[in-house]
């Protein structure tokens, strides 16, 4: 017999045993993070300082909606010191089949984008990456010889001029920056049109069509609403190295535990993906919206062109998540995305005064003295001089399909909801609507 055979199958025995921890290891490692627990279960509303009854108005609101047939169903989210107050379901997911709506129901966020690729790029000024004063154009040099329109001559040929200094980053994440989305009038906002720089297959190809187009503005001389977050959703892509979508499931949603929040719905969770709506103003009704396979509101299959300003699925309860974390100044549950400075210059106003004359806005989201933007997000600084019941400091956004969120650090309120309506008149009127209701019920805010 040969006595070195134990010693052998021992030493083969340890090499399996290595080799398996290794791989469980790996698996391990590629597992997703499920973020910190978090309990759901609403508790009495008088406990935080809300009176259950006047809480029935947000009901009768969002209930009210969906009885005259202007929704499907919604689910709201209401918090407060970091508990739930309500977390309410209504309506359906689909009109069609009649499925109810559900709490892990996965909606289109659109423009609710705008503040997670914030998000992401303050993760990334953390890292050192960029600074507020930087020109756009140190990370995409092919900014660095932008025009500015400068109106039209004699024969309506298009007039440039030399930009009085070029796009700084912090016009970037304010709107300030002298791009638009090409809604306008002039010759430059056609070209974005012409160029069809809303359909470059590559976040390269947006770039090197808007490179092409002149600002339609001065930078820092006006606030329009534009492409500026799907171009930090490039520089996010430049400077990390990583596509937005995995920067921020690597960097947001796994430590965070937004499970289906990302830039497309996978086949296993299809079923709980709600149809988008179309508002149709000559009926007054409700249209399913029908989309072509593949297309880039398919949302199918990740997507080339990830877009930073309103790409993202999420359902409420992930939504809820990202503006909870923010609310406790960047960190939910033991886990920190940002340090508290961090939030406060993301969410502070950064328009100067000569901004916030009523000039300039989208819908009623209108800038004004007490009502200005951060980076990526509505700030009401004074809410007495904006007209509103919010908290100083309150920052919010919504999308183009109704949904909306809102962080009140003064009342220490967080508030979500979802629902899938485009184009309706209603949709910003019901986001204020809501506003108004919830801070009625704030009965006792020194609870």
């Amino acid at each position: 017999m040969d006595r070195r055979r134990p010693a052998r199958l021992r030493l083969l025995a340890g090499i399996v045993v290595l080799l398996c921890a290794g791989a469980a290891g790996a698996q391990e490692m590629k597992a997703p993070v499920q973020g910190p627990a978090l309990n759901m279960t609403p508790v009495k509303p008088e406990s935080v300082g809300f009176s259950s009854s006047r809480l029935e108005r947000l009901h009768a609101l969002i209930q009210g909606e969906i009885d005259q047939k202007q929704l499907a169903g919604a689910v709201t989210i209401l918090a407060r010191h970091g508990k739930i107050v309500e977390y309410r379901v209504y309506g359906r997911r689909d009109l069609i089949t009649g499925a109810a709506m559900t709490r892990d129901t996965i909606f289109r966020d659109y423009s609710m984008t705008k503040p997670v690729t914030g998000v992401a790029m303050m993760i990334l000024y953390e890292q050192g990456k960029w600074l507020p004063m930087d020109p756009v154009a140190k990370y995409i040099p092919e900014f660095a010889h932008l025009k500015v329109f400068n109106g039209v001559d004699a024969t309506g040929k298009m007039q440039v001029t030399d930009p009085e200094h070029a796009p700084r980053m912090s016009e970037l994440m304010t709107h300030t920056a002298g791009f638009t989305y090409g809604n306008g009038t002039t010759p430059a906002d056609k070209m974005y049109g012409e160029l069809h720089v809303r359909d470059g297959k590559t976040l390269q190809e947006m770039i090197d069509r808007l490179a092409q187009i002149p600002l339609v503005y001065q930078p820092g001389k006006a606030w329009v609403y534009s492409f500026s977050m799907d171009i930090q959703g490039y520089i996010v892509e430049k400077l990390s190295r990583q596509t937005l979508p995995d920067f921020a499931r690597e960097h947001i949603f796994a430590p965070l535990g937004m499970r289906d929040a990302g830039f497309s719905v996978p086949a296993d969770k299809r079923k709980r993906f709600s149809p988008g709506y179309h508002y149709d103003a000559k009926t007054g009704k409700l249209v399913e919206e029908e989309t072509a396979k593949g297309a880039p509101t398919d949302y199918t299959e990740q997507p080339t062109a990830p877009s930073g300003g309103g790409g993202l699925v999420s359902t409420a309860e992930d939504y809820y998540r990202l503006a909870q974390m923010l609310a406790n100044g960047g960190e939910l549950g033991g886990v920190r995305i940002l340090s508290p400075a961090t939030v406060r210059l993301m969410t502070s106003n950064h328009l100067p005064a000569a901004l916030l004359t009523g000039e300039w806005g989208i819908g009623m989201h209108v800038m004004r003295p007490g009502f200005g933007y951060g980076y990526d997000c509505a700030v009401v600084f004074d809410p007495a001089e904006a007209n509103l019941p919010d908290g100083k400091g309150t920052f919010f956004w919504d999308g183009a399909a109704g949904t909306w969120f809102w962080v009140d650090p003064t009342n220490d309120i967080v508030f979500v909801a979802m629902i899938q309506r485009r184009t309706s008149p209603d949709n910003h009127s019901l986001l204020y609507r809501s506003h108004a209701v919830v801070y009625g019920a704030l009965v006792d805010p020194a609870k």
